[in-house]
């Protein structure tokens, strides 16, 4: 597969811009108390059923992805990956300061907050990063086994959403998963390299393919004139 090299700057701009999308989904989230997936979703549950704070279960539970992505992804892959959490959550705590929002539909709220966030993810994943977590985890696989991202990420956040059913009402939890399948249908039908990136080889059969119909159609000019000819 061919691989686009981004500039640092590139990278910043574009991470700093995801971040940007991805907690003004989650400020969308909070704002209705809706559930979110991966990793996050997964320490707001454990608030729940353990005595502990959610940035200490939120950081145990990102520790062996961190190290699944310095080892088995990049290093490149893992600096970005923590750029990008940092930000969300500089940004998430800030963006109250700067938006206020009085009234908003929690259907809304869960549609264009999850696209929000797709679209977010989607830019990590252009440039080599991730929301951590789940995320590093359907990278992964995607880039070894060939899993596609958005259908990894959906059914483990479907899982964490039915989960929640435990601790939130199940009105919030359906609402939630919706936002949960806009959010990796966004990724599932974007994040696809074999798309944008042409197959080893692709390029050669094709030209020989023409060369083979030019030739084909030579020969036919040729028989033709030499029955007129004779």
């Amino acid at each position: 597969m061919q691989k686009t090299k981004h500039s640092v700057i590139e990278d910043v701009f574009a991470l700093i811009s995801a971040g940007l999308f991805v907690a003004f989904g989650v400020y969308l989230f909070q704002s209705q108390d809706l559930m979110v997936g991966g990793a996050a979703g997964l320490a707001l549950l454990g608030t729940y059923a353990f005595d502990m704070d959610f940035g200490l279960l939120f950081f145990l539970i990102n520790l062996p992805f961190y190290t699944l992505a310095w080892t088995q992804i990049s290093k490149r892959f893992t600096i970005n990956t923590f750029i990008s959490v940092t930000t969300v959550s500089v940004l998430t705590e800030q963006i109250p300061a700067f938006v206020d929002i009085s009234h908003v539909n929690p259907f809304f709220a869960a549609v264009f907050g999850g696209i929000l966030i797709g679209v977010g993810m989607l830019m990590m994943f252009r440039h080599s990063s991730s929301l951590g977590g789940v995320g590093i985890m359907a990278f992964y696989l995607q880039q070894r086994f060939d899993i596609r991202a958005g259908t990894f990420q959906l059914t483990v956040d479907s899982c964490i959403l039915l989960s929640a059913l435990f601790f939130i009402s199940w009105p919030l939890v359906l609402i939630s998963i919706l936002a949960a399948v806009c959010l990796n249908m966004v990724i599932s039908l974007n994040h696809r390299p074999e798309r944008y990136f042409p197959v080893p080889g692709e390029d050669s059969s094709k030209k020989a393919d023409a060369k083979r119909v030019e030739n084909n159609e030579h020969s036919s000019l040729d028989s033709e004139l030499h029955a007129q000819n004779g």
